[in-house]
């Protein structure tokens, strides 16, 4: 097994109660619920959500809150996923890789993989050409990069906006028959 970038998971002995999840289930599915609302729809006081929700956030449970934007909306018409693949030499360069990678302006997101390659980087681009050259000058110049593959992608559905039909995270640990 390779070892991959660390993040930091919750710890052991945090349990989750059913108003933690429920908490978490809300936010998943519209993270701009303000405080006072999410109190409401879960029948508590707005001083125990917010309680609450410091406590998931310190516990390394609810990491962030952002906004899922329009990218061509802004400029960026081209999304693509690249399949990076390190030297079998660069093993021990994942996690600062990864840390560079992030960095870089056209990065949205970066997805360690058990398998075939070790990375999938979705990126952002004003045009093809754009991100021919990110890839090419960015990505593959890169030291460590033996190999890179890339998807355009024509569609980005975000999951959480497709949840409406779900009530809570036990559904999605339903087992699978």
């Amino acid at each position: 097994m390779r070892a991959g970038p660390t993040r930091r998971p919750p710890p052991n002995d945090v349990r989750l109660d059913e108003l933690d999840e429920q908490i978490l289930w809300a936010l998943f599915k519209d993270a701009r619920t303000p405080n006072n609302a999410l109190a409401e729809q879960l029948s508590v006081s707005p001083s125990t959500t917010l309680t609450r929700m410091r406590a998931l956030r310190e516990a390394g449970i609810l990491r962030s809150s952002h906004a899922e934007i329009d990218a061509t909306a802004v400029g960026l018409h081209i999304q693509a996923l690249v399949f990076v693949r390190l030297r079998p030499q660069a093993r021990p360069e994942i996690k600062s890789y990864s840390q560079r990678v992030i960095m870089l302006p056209n990065v949205m997101d970066i997805y360690f993989l058990g398998g075939e390659d070790d990375f999938l980087i979705h990126v952002a681009c004003t045009s093809t050409e754009q991100l021919r050259g990110f890839v090419a000058t960015k990505l593959s110049m890169d030291p460590a990069v033996a190999s890179t593959r890339t998807q355009i992608v024509f569609e980005h559905l975000i999951g959480a906006q497709h949840r409406g039909h779900l009530h809570s995270f036990e559904e999605m640990r339903a087992s699978i028959t």
